[in-house]
């Protein structure tokens, strides 16, 4: 009989430590994946400024497209906050956006091989950084699940582990584009 109760004492014992390490090991992740996305922000913020600099001098008549790309960069790079974060980022993807559109209506730049490299990599990370979104999103999701269903979350309120945010879109990111005609420049 003691037996069993030395069985069942341990077993109670072992199994709070067990989630506890789940749930600091789901934890980790979730800032591991949140720091390949910083990673590959910075990436992008440090490609930004070569790109104004090469396509200056080829877009004579759009430079309020440039100074909005540059604006909100410096508008990205100084946000702290998760949501504040995600949506400075998505001002600054719709700014990039814009400017690769353009790129169809100068020839000459799109002739240039530094500014064709430099949106090459621009895209390259862009598709990263989406990547990277999924990732950390897919995460939140298993860590909270986690934090949530019994018994674990009986672990994580006497821990007091803090819920995650999700990377989300902004309400203009999720509807529809609509497809638009654009006349050729002569």
């Amino acid at each position: 009989m003691t037996l069993i109760f030395a069985v069942v004492l341990i077993l109670a014992l072992l199994w709070p430590v067990m989630i506890y390490n789940r749930l600091i090991r789901l934890r980790n992740d979730l800032k591991s994946a949140w720091s390949q996305i910083d990673v590959q922000l910075k990436r992008r913020y440090d490609l930004i400024p070569n790109l104004v600099t090469v396509v200056k001098g080829f877009m004579d008549f759009e430079q309020d497209t440039l100074e909005r790309v540059v604006t909100a960069r410096s508008r990205a790079m100084s946000a702290v906050k998760m949501s504040e974060k995600a949506a400075t980022e998505d001002i600054l993807t719709g700014a990039l956006e814009r400017l690769f559109v353009l790129f169809e209506d100068y020839p000459s730049l799109k002739s240039d091989q530094n500014a064709m490299r430099l949106q090459e990599e621009l895209v390259t990370t862009e598709n990263r950084i989406a990547f990277s979104r999924q990732l950390y999103n897919d995460l939140v999701a298993n860590y909270m699940t986690r934090r949530e269903v019994f018994p674990d979350n009986i672990v994580s309120s006497v821990f007091s582990f803090p819920a995650a945010e999700y990377f989300t879109a902004e309400a203009v990111d999720r509807s529809v584009p609509g497809a638009q005609i654009r006349s050729e420049r002569r």
